[in-house]
């Protein structure tokens, strides 16, 4: 599965009243139970389509992912608190069978009878666009496709599926064995809807155009114009802050639908109607608003303007929250990290280009930067107030809870850069470079009072060594981490806690998370491998390859371990244990219900 970049977006918000169905929406269905159950979280929602670079956002996939997406698995929220994260299986929407395990070879059926919200069945078609954009398959050396945020490296280890006489099913084989193989094929979009969008007949003729162009595209030289209008429509076609006029564009294939959003306040989910599954809704209502505020968020929970809330931990929220009556906290290690990271190929400072492609000079620049990152002192001021034994982090690929962090730790080359800043090591590394006040553009979210305060404490420490930085602080952070227009972001990535393709997505070469222009080709090597390693003993002892490279090339510094809580109130059934993955509490809501 995964990794998807945490933080807050933006804007304090107000509830809103749930608009009549749309024509062709296929909502508003009774619920078993009923009521309103109103959720306050940080960000703001911005994409239909949370499987881009642009809308690779927490909030978006909580609220499209998990309530209005059916799929033949999903991530157990409550197997964390049992310590032992796992899959469950859904075959109320269709199921799947491995036929053989040399070569790795995977069935996928959907049950008859499951359908869109607009009444069209999900099948085949929906089945094969889905393989099309997660395995990488049409990209070429020289054209770029879809712009998928995850990982295609294991679903690039197959083939054009096999499609099923029943019109229903695909069939996958592996040319290698596949670490992560039950969670790399996940739910997207209607492929009828995208057809349609890119002046297509239909689905089937989707279907068709993903076929002739299997064999043609990997090599192609230049676009294919039909495979690039489809392209092009998913990469934005699904981006808004508002609901669409069109109603495909917010189609659901699970148990509830989105009726109504509110820019930058609030989105509505009712229940889909034409949803089948065993996931049934309970409630008529749920509501999402957006209240960044942790302070106002306490404050709504204890008036009891919404039920739920998953603000950004600290000090003074726990305090708030533990003075409230008729609450329940949950607490708990995020599997989410915060994290800088320097651009490697935008012109900028930390590029060789810039150097008329002097490597070890950007790399000097890179360090001295690194070398100003004060992390005890944003530790000591975002994360030791909640939790006194908080560490800084020193691996990019474990934390300290895992076996292997204090191995990879002891000699991944973090030592290099221990937690007090070394302001005259910096400025050594810049003469030495001859490089003098160099600007670092530095990006984050202006409205996450963390990154507010981890850039505040950077930029003065950097600006000491001779740095001048350029505040580039931005409410609309997530749709700006692909486009190279800074030279260093702060930001956080969270894991949905299974597999290991997380790896190869954010530092190899074309991982589609990797934001920065990272390039290792020892690092893409050793990625390739672990996503084909089945045994977990040997998956951490590549890992453990791979964190040095990330010190040694001043990739950028893990900072801390987010500390993640939520807060249910009474009347709340469902929400009933922390959940540290990115799905936070939105992982089972079919389960919610509310008793006033």
């Amino acid at each position: 599965m995964a990794l998807f970049a945490a933080g807050a977006l933006v804007l304090s918000a107000c509830a809103n009243t749930p608009q009549d169905e749309p024509d062709g929406g296929g909502s508003s269905a009774a619920a078993a139970g009923g009521g309103t159950l109103t959720v306050a979280e940080t960000n703001q929602f911005s994409s239909f389509n949370p499987n881009t670079s642009n809308g690779n956002v927490d909030i978006n996939s909580k609220l499209i992912t998990y309530p209005t997406r059916s799929w033949f698995n999903y991530v157990d929220g409550s197997s964390f608190a049992a310590g032992n994260p796992s899959v469950k299986k859904d075959e109320s929407f269709g199921t799947y069978e491995v036929e053989s395990e040399d070569p790795l070879t995977v069935k996928y059926t959907v049950n008859e009878g499951v359908v869109w919200s607009d009444g069209e069945p999900v099948d085949a078609d929906d089945l094969v666009f889905a393989w099309a954009i997660q395995s990488g398959h049409y990209n070429s050396e020289t054209v770029t496709y879809f712009d998928y945020a995850g990982d295609s490296t294991t679903l690039g280890l197959t083939e054009f599926p096999e499609v099923g006489e029943d019109g229903r099913s695909i069939t996958l084989k592996y040319s290698e064995p596949a670490a992560d193989w039950e969670v790399a094929f996940a739910a997207d979009a209607p492929a009828h809807v995208v057809a349609k969008n890119a002046g297509l007949a239909d689905g089937k003729a989707l279907l068709d155009l993903l076929e002739a162009q299997a064999d043609v595209a990997p090599t192609a030289t230049a676009d294919n114009a039909e495979l690039r209008a489809v392209a092009d429509f998913w990469n934005t076609g699904y981006d808004s802050t508002v609901l669409p006029s069109d109603p495909e564009l917010y189609l659901s294939s699970g148990p509830y639908i989105i009726s109504d959003v509110v820019e930058n306040q609030s989105v509505t989910l009712v229940p889909n109607d034409k949803y089948t599954g065993d996931l049934k809704a309970q409630l008529d209502t749920i509501i999402m608003r957006t209240i960044p505020d942790a302070t106002a968020a306490v404050q709504a929970l204890g008036n009891g303007e919404v039920d739920v809330i998953s603000p950004q931990s600290s000090a003074d929220t726990l305090t708030a929250l533990k003075a409230l009556d008729g609450v329940t906290l949950h607490q708990g290690d995020q599997l989410a990290y915060d994290h800088i990271d320097l651009t490697f190929n935008n012109n900028g400072p930390f590029d060789p280009a810039t150097y008329g492609g002097d490597a070890a000079k950007a790399q000097k620049v890179r360090e001295a930067f690194l070398k100003t990152i004060p992390r005890q002192q944003i530790l000591d001021a975002i994360i030791t107030p909640q939790k006194d034994d908080a560490q800084i982090l020193n691996s990019q690929l474990f934390v300290p809870a895992q076996a292997s962090y204090e191995d990879s730790v002891a000699s991944n080359g973090s030592a290099d850069y221990p937690g007090e800043p070394d302001v005259e090591g910096a400025k050594a590394l810049l003469a030495e470079a001859g490089v003098t006040s160099p600007t670092v553009r530095i990006l984050y979210n202006v409205n996450n009072p963390n990154r507010v305060n981890a850039y505040t404490l950077i930029a003065a420490s950097a600006t000491q060594a001779g740095f001048v930085i350029d505040d580039q602080g931005d409410a609309a952070w997530g749709s700006r981490l692909s486009d190279g227009s800074y030279d260093a972001a702060i930001f956080g990535w969270i894991n949905s806690g299974i597999g290991v393709a997380g790896v190869p997505q954010i530092f190899s070469t074309t991982g589609g998370g990797n934001y920065n222009g990272y390039s290792n080709a020892k690092v893409d090597e050793l990625a390739a491998k672990l996503v084909v390693t089945l045994d977990t003993d040997q998956q951490a002892a590549i890992q453990e390859e791979i964190d040095p490279y990330m010190f040694a090339d001043a990739y950028g510094l893990p900072l801390f371990q987010s500390v993640g809580l939520d807060a249910v109130g009474d009347r709340v059934d469902g929400v009933n244990e922390y959940n540290p993955n990115q799905a936070g509490v939105w992982w089972n809501t079919w389960e919610w219900t509310v008793s006033d």
